[in-house]
């Protein structure tokens, strides 16, 4: 994996590779409390990307030194996480919590909106509800399965979407990927936060 970090210089934000990325920490990428779980925040005033104007602590994957990078139209891809969305700024509360991305933009979101938490895809026109009325802490297992042209979505062990999608240059990303910043109205220290529990990705033939 690799942490991108919404710290850095504008367009250019702190990025975090292994091998040191298994013993980093700061205030946006810690161990929770617990010591059981990875918390990820992101500030609505943070740097950002060059392609994105909301900040982000994320984990893309990575295969070894290079960037991952995977086409659903041949092999099984999965990922299952358990995770929490923990906080959400106040004005627009928004975040992402888990990705399949491309080299352009994101092929599905995984995001909780105000209590309603749900899969988006084609560029944000079509969604599918996991949660109607998610309470803020409460951890879920999702996974996300990208074979034979589909991504199929599974919430708490059930299915909850089927999208009909094909595509390559595709990869998984994970953490809390606020959608909000200062000019839609939220304080620059507002924050999204995301805890994972576990994280595991699949490539099989």
């Amino acid at each position: 994996w690799k942490l991108t970090l919404p710290t850095g210089r504008e367009g250019k934000p702190e990025e975090i590779l292994e091998p040191e990325l298994s013993s980093f920490t700061n205030a946006f990428f810690r161990l929770n409390d617990g010591r059981d779980g990875v918390v990820f925040t992101a500030n609505a005033g943070g740097v950002t990307t060059s392609g994105s104007s909301y900040p982000r602590s994320e984990l893309r994957e990575m295969n070894g030194q290079e960037m991952a990078s995977w086409s659903n139209t041949a092999g099984t891809h999965t990922m299952r996480v358990r995770e929490a969305v923990t906080r959400l700024p106040a004005v627009k509360p928004h975040v992402v919590a888990a990705q399949i991305h491309d080299a352009e933009d994101d092929i599905i979101e995984v995001r909780l909106e105000g209590q309603r938490l749900l899969v988006q895809y084609n560029d944000g026109d079509d969604d599918a509800t996991l949660d109607p009325a998610y309470a803020l802490g409460t951890p879920y297992d999702l996974e996300i399965d990208a074979a034979d042209g589909h991504i199929r979505v599974s919430y708490n062990g059930t299915q909850k979407a089927d999208i009909v999608k094909s595509g390559a240059g595709w990869y998984f990303k994970a953490g809390s990927y606020v959608q909000s910043n200062p000019s839609r109205g939220d304080d620059a220290a507002a924050v999204g936060q995301v805890v994972l529990y576990a994280l595991a990705v699949e490539h099989a033939p």
